[in-house]
C-alpha cells in the first residue's frame, strides 16, 4: 500500500519537496501532469486552483494561472467538475459540445429552447463588442443574483460555453470574460481536427490513468466524470491491448492499472525504493481527495467537505484543508486567511486517529503551516483550537520562535 500510494502521489507531483523556484512553465506542466485543476470561487484560503497548484509548487505569483489562460495554453470547460485544462486537450472535449445534451444540469435545452432569441443577442453582442462579461449586462429583473437567480444573460453565457460557441478568454479579479471560440482558439477547425466520440472516451480513460499514477478500474470514470465505462474503453481491455500496464497491491483483489509513461516509476514502486517525503497542505478540491471513496481506499481517509452542512452538524469545520505527510493523510485543517489583518487562524486542527505524535511531525506541521500562512502574506498565526493539547503544545512553541511570525494560542 505505501508504495501504491508513493507512485500516486509522484505522479501528482506530491511525492518529495521542491528544490526549486516555480516557473509559469512549472505551473503549465503541474496542469497536463493532472490533465484537469479544478476551479472552485470560495476564498476563506487561496481560492482552489491557486492552492492545488501551491501544494506542488510552493510561492508563485497568482497572476501566472490567468496569464496561460489569456496566452491560450489553458482553456476552461467541464471536466472533473468546471476545470483549466491544457489546450492540447481541446480535442477530447469537443464532441461534448457539440452534443451537450448529455451533461445534465450543466445545460437545459428546455430553457434554451424557450430562450434561444435571447441567447443569440448575447452571442451578437460578443462578436460586436468583443470580449465581455456578465456584468456588462444590467439587470433589470430586480432579482438580487443568487445561484438560482441568475440574470438571462448570464445564463446565456453560460450555454452558449457548455456549447462551446464562447470560450472564456481571461479572468479579471477571478471573473470570466467571454469571447467567440474562433477568437479564443482560432487554430481549431471542426472539419479538420474532430475526433470521434469513442477516441475521445478512450483518451480520457488513459489521461485519468496517468494522472493516477496508478488506478483501480473503479476510480477511473470519476476523475473526467464520465458515464459508465463500457468494455470497449475498460482498463483491462485497454492493458490487453498493450494501452494500459497491469499490477497488482498486497490486500487488495482487483488490479490496478498503470499508464506505460510511469513504467519507470512502477519498477520504482515495486522495489519499494519510491518514497513520499513531503509535507503539504492540500485543497478540498485536490485530485488526490476529491473522490471520496479513492481516498478511503488509498488513504484510509474519510474526507468531505462540510462548507455544504449547516454548522451545528459540521465536525470538522467549514473549509477542512487535508495535510499529507510522508505518504499519508495526516489532519485536516480549518483555517481562514485575515487578508487585511495579515493573520492566518487555523479554527480548528485535528490529527487523525493513530498518528504517532514527534517531534519530528511537530517540526514538519510547524513548518508548513508558516510557509502556507505566508504564501497568503500573513505574519500572524493564531491556533484556536487543536484536538492534541499536546501537539498543540509543540506547534506553540516552534511557530512562536519564527523570526517572521507573531503566534496566539487559545486551545
Amino acid at each position: 500500500m505505501t508504495s501504491a500510494r508513493a507512485l500516486h502521489l509522484a505522479a501528482q507531483g506530491l511525492l518529495t519537496p521542491r528544490r526549486q523556484p516555480a516557473t509559469k512553465q512549472d505551473v503549465l506542466q503541474a496542469i497536463r501532469s493532472m490533465s484537469a485543476l479544478q476551479i472552485d470561487t470560495i476564498s476563506v484560503v487561496a481560492r482552489s486552483p491557486y492552492l492545488v497548484l501551491w501544494s506542488r509548487l510552493g510561492h508563485y505569483p497568482h497572476t501566472w494561472l490567468e496569464e496561460l489562460l489569456e496566452e491560450g495554453k489553458i482553456f476552461e470547460y467541464w471536466s472533473h467538475e468546471a476545470c483549466f485544462l491544457p489546450i492540447e486537450d481541446y480535442g477530447w472535449y469537443r464532441h461534448q459540445m457539440i452534443s451537450p445534451h448529455k451533461m445534465g444540469w450543466k445545460y437545459n435545452q428546455r430553457w434554451l429552447s424557450e430562450n434561444q432569441d435571447q441567447v443569440t443577442r448575447v452571442k451578437q453582442h460578443i462578436k460586436k463588442n468583443g470580449a465581455t462579461r456578465s456584468a456588462d449586462f444590467e439587470r433589470t429583473d430586480g432579482k438580487a443574483g443568487g445561484w438560482w437567480e441568475w440574470k438571462p444573460e448570464k445564463r446565456a453565457l453560460e450555454v452558449l460555453f457548455t456549447m462551446g460557441d464562447v470560450m472564456v478568454a481571461r479572468r479579471h479579479n477571478f471573473q470570466r470574460i467571454y469571447d467567440l471560440r474562433e477568437r479564443v482558439h482560432p487554430t481549431w477547425k471542426d472539419k479538420q481536427h474532430l475526433l470521434s466520440q469513442q477516441d475521445c472516451r478512450q483518451q480520457q480513460v488513459l489521461r485519468a490513468v496517468r494522472a493516477l499514477g496508478m488506478a483501480k478500474a473503479s476510480w477511473v470514470a470519476d476523475y473526467f466524470r464520465m458515464a459508465k465505462l463500457d468494455q470497449r474503453i475498460h482498463p483491462e481491455t485497454l492493458a490487453e491491448q498493450g494501452l494500459l500496464l497491469r499490477a497488482s497491491v498486497t490486500g487488495w483483489d482487483q488490479p490496478v492499472y498503470v499508464h506505460p509513461d510511469h513504467a519507470g516509476l512502477l519498477e520504482r514502486a515495486a522495489a519499494g525504493t519510491l518514497k513520499a517525503t513531503n509535507t503539504r497542505i492540500l485543497s478540498p478540491f485536490d485530485p488526490v481527495v476529491w473522490d471520496r471513496k479513492r481516498a478511503i481506499e488509498l488513504f484510509g481517509f474519510d474526507y468531505k467537505l462540510e462548507c455544504y452542512t449547516p454548522a451545528p452538524k459540521r465536525q470538522y469545520g467549514y473549509f477542512t484543508l487535508p495535510i499529507l505527510r510522508n505518504g499519508a493523510l495526516i489532519a485536516r485543517m480549518d483555517a481562514k486567511a485575515h487578508r487585511k489583518e495579515g493573520r492566518f487562524e487555523i479554527k480548528a486542527l485535528h490529527l487523525e486517529p493513530g498518528i504517532r505524535i514527534s517531534q519530528a511531525l511537530a517540526n514538519d506541521l510547524a513548518k508548513v503551516v508558516e510557509e502556507f500562512a505566508s504564501w497568503h502574506a500573513c505574519k500572524a498565526i493564531e491556533i484556536v483550537y487543536c484536538n492534541s493539547k499536546q501537539l498543540g503544545a509543540m506547534l506553540e512553541a516552534l511557530l512562536r520562535n519564527l523570526p517572521k511570525t507573531s503566534l496566539a494560542v487559545h486551545f
